[in-house]
């Protein structure tokens, strides 16, 4: 089957059937203006904005963890959102608005809606807007720039994520083939956090660990595991200090993406 290079959904979808490892596919990079339609608290700690709009009509997301940017006014209340620059891609202003990326966790085109899950936390941009975000509110979103796509075709995966990751790890479980086998050791701050809804896999067994001050086990989790036979696939996404250990781990194990969302004392982490 021919797959048209222009075409990302088609792209994406071609690797998730039969590709290996992972492929970097662009999307034509789009700003929109939308606003809250519902809230609801996940957690004590998770957040869920449900944002829509016409603007939305023609989005693109096709991987579990594409993301957004959501960008936010000046603290003088002008807004310096980035235009698209007629070729798929944005021109920001300099200096750059303040923004910070959440992973699409839901899209629905028929109903022009996304899903975002915001972890809640004491003096983040982020975090504060979403707490105080009315139904009705207006917010800008750029993206998502592309898919890093791994395929659907392991005999096994291994996801290892903080709170920050648990949308894409939750959008995964339910976009990927019903016999679909896996491992998720998920690391969060409070044991109230493992409320967080994840779809229930017959062949995915889920570890929940809490974390005790800044000290992770997450990497010493994950690397204790007895992986089944066949080829295995690492998703590594939280703090970049605590996933670090298994870059070099997995390097000669198994194919991975492993990203940093975020990093002690940094705000806007880009990794």
């Amino acid at each position: 089957m021919t797959v048209d290079r222009h075409d990302p959904a088609a792209r994406v979808a071609a690797h998730h059937r039969a590709g290996s490892g992972t492929t970097r596919i662009g999307y034509p990079i789009g700003v929109r203006r939308v606003r809250v339609l519902a809230r609801r608290q996940l957690t004590p700690r998770m957040l869920r904005l449900t944002l829509g709009g016409p603007d939305l009509a023609g989005f693109h997301t096709y991987q579990a963890d594409d993301h957004v940017k959501v960008v936010f006014p000046d603290p003088d209340g002008t807004r310096r959102d980035p235009v698209p620059d007629g070729q798929g891609m944005l021109d920001w202003p300099r200096p750059s608005p303040t923004s910070r990326k959440y992973t699409v966790r839901r899209y629905d085109a028929a109903a022009h809606e996304i899903d975002l899950d915001f972890v809640l936390h004491d003096g983040g941009v982020a975090s504060t807007w979403a707490a105080s975000a009315a139904v009705g509110d207006e917010a800008t979103i750029a993206g998502p720039p592309g898919a890093k796509a791994f395929p659907h075709t392991y005999d096994h995966y291994v996801f290892a994520v903080d709170g920050t990751a648990l949308p894409a790890v939750g959008r995964w479980l339910e976009d990927s083939p019903a016999d679909v086998s896996a491992h998720v050791v998920v690391e969060v701050d409070d044991a109230a956090e493992r409320g967080y809804p994840l779809t229930p896999r017959d062949r995915v067994a889920v570890t929940w660990l809490v974390r005790e001050g800044i000290s992770s086990t997450l990497a010493e989790e994950v690397r204790s595991l007895r992986l089944p036979a066949g080829r295995s696939f690492l998703f590594a996404a939280g703090e970049a200090t605590d996933i670090k250990p298994l870059r070099a781990w997995s390097r000669d194990r198994l194919d991975s993406l492993i990203t940093g969302y975020w990093k002690r004392g940094i705000a806007g982490l880009e990794d």
